[in-house]
């Protein structure tokens, strides 16, 4: 039987005594990755995935109280056997196993199933009920294979380096911001950073992946050319005085969101990369029947059209939530 209900602090486990990226201050809270919207300050104890402990320190600050587990390890809790497996999301990121007498309930959190250098690969699980996100949950996204993403991103640094303009990249702080990184060629130029892309690239390095060498932006601003340079920041930059020092710049967004026509406009971009940490309709569709859950419960995203289509391929889905409006994040 399908253990979760929802709740005003989010979903939760009542009687196992558990809540899932919970959106509140609770008592146990199972968090699935470092992100904002996943990972709530305040709540008295943590269970989360080892890997990911550097970068979920700079969400939930060094004096919460996290028990940490390697991905498989099992955990009773109330009579429920919990275990975290990997998720592809970002570095850390983990679907949520739930079992009890017999019956699994897998809580994905958010996934791709794309190649990532820097986090563990997506883990397809079995079970009876799957909880998905549906942030990207439309057929028009499709994302292209990642190497040809960044040749694209090479081939526009190599053209604004021609041009004698600073190439500067958008993208979120962490977890995009680091599969750019990984993507790049450093002997094309000098690869500089904002100073929260700076720190999240930091912690990475801490956790083990082998980034390439950046250097900060805000530290050398002053004595640096930036005419071969590609520049790293997070969205927030865009259009404010931290770009002055950078000199005549092309710039682009790294996002899913990138697929739709007439997104580099309203982003106030030139450029656009269709870059996502999610999965794409594909990779929701062919995830979800792989799963063999007999029963499909959809959130975070456009749920309503999600459903409507696994209905139709005779999967017993309905929405988790009242929630169809595409998240922000990507």
């Amino acid at each position: 039987m399908f253990p979760l209900r929802m709740t005003k602090r989010g979903l939760a486990c009542e009687d196992g005594g558990f809540h899932l990226d919970p959106r509140g201050p609770v008592d146990r809270a199972v968090i699935t990755h470092a992100h904002s919207d996943h990972a709530y300050r305040g709540c008295r104890h943590y269970l989360a995935a080892r890997e990911g402990i550097h970068v979920l320190r700079t969400r939930l600050g060094n004096g919460a109280s996290i028990q940490l587990v390697e991905y498989g390890e099992v955990v009773d809790l109330n009579g429920y056997r919990l275990s975290l497996h990997p998720a592809g999301h970002i570095l850390g990121s983990a679907q949520v196993r739930i079992e009890r007498r017999g019956y699994v309930t897998v809580f994905s959190g958010d996934y791709k199933t794309q190649p990532d250098p820097t986090c563990t690969p997506f883990e397809l699980l079995r079970c009876q009920s799957f909880v998905t996100e549906s942030t990207f949950g439309l057929p028009v996204y499709r994302w292209d294979e990642s190497a040809r993403i960044f040749e694209d991103v090479r081939s526009w640094w190599k053209s604004n380096q021609e041009a004698e303009r600073a190439s500067v990249i958008f993208a979120y702080v962490l977890g995009k911001a680091q599969r750019v990184l990984m993507g790049l060629d450093p002997s094309m130029g000098p690869i500089f950073t904002h100073s929260d892309v700076e720190e999240m690239n930091r912690r990475y390095r801490m956790s083990g992946v082998a980034l390439p060498n950046t250097l900060p932006a805000e530290k050398t601003a002053r004595k640096s050319d930036f005419s071969r340079a590609l520049i790293l920041a997070p969205p927030s930059a865009r259009g404010t005085a931290w770009l002055k020092p950078m000199g005549e710049c092309s710039t682009a967004l790294a996002s899913g969101w990138m697929r739709i026509r007439g997104a580099q406009l309203r982003h106030g971009v030139d450029q656009g990369f269709v870059l996502s940490d999610h999965a794409d309709w594909p990779g929701l569709m062919d995830t979800i029947a792989a799963t063999g859950a007999e029963e499909v419960h959809v959130t975070h995203g456009y749920v309503v059209p999600l459903v409507r289509m696994l209905r139709k391929r005779g999967i017993d889905a309905k929405p988790l939530e009242a929630r169809v409006a595409a998240v922000t994040s990507s």
